[in-house]
């Protein structure tokens, strides 16, 4: 069962938690469209700002570089995979729309990028583009920080300013 709680966190207190759960796992899940309106996943190494921009490499011939050009619209998953069933669990779900990113946005993206990982060199992969996700809805699920079963969702402005939308309570 699902219940709608009416409890409001505080955008400072989700913000802190996306944070957290984005810091926690340097691989995401990254979920596209294809053109025939199907889903794709891929992973993908990630950086992300203070803003809980997203960004990462990727070939653009791969499907789901081609899939963003055509259809912007994804929604990456970020986890720590070392979690075991039974124990507090947590993660972090972002939607919106995601491009490849021009020259003076690669800028940026290369630094967000190389501050993450030290071993990233621009010419062992020249062949790739940064692609950036600007999240406009995202869900927290953290139970050490907001309790068993506790997603929160909430929207995401411009600068990163976030706005509680709802918690939800899933019990068994």
């Amino acid at each position: 069962m699902i219940e709608r709680s009416k409890r409001r966190i505080a955008s400072g207190r989700i913000a802190v938690t996306a944070q957290r759960l984005l810091e926690a796992s340097p691989l995401c899940a990254i979920a596209t469209v294809t053109p025939s309106a199907g889903a794709y996943v891929s992973t993908a190494y990630f950086a992300s700002t203070p803003e809980l921009e997203l960004v990462w490499l990727s070939e653009p011939r791969a499907k789901h570089s081609r899939n963003i050009r055509a259809n912007p619209s994804v929604a990456v998953a970020v986890y720590a995979s070392q979690q075991h069933w039974g124990e507090p669990d947590r993660g972090i779900q972002l939607f919106g729309p995601a491009r490849e990113l021009d020259a003076a946005g690669t800028r940026d993206a290369e630094a967000v990028y190389a501050a993450r990982f030290a071993e990233y060199d621009r010419e062992q992969m020249s062949g790739y583009r940064f692609y950036e996700l600007r999240p406009r809805r995202l869900k927290v699920f953290d139970e050490t920080e907001l309790g068993t079963g506790v997603f929160v969702t909430a929207r995401l402005a411009a600068g990163g300013r976030l706005t509680w939308e709802r918690t939800e309570i899933y019990r068994l």
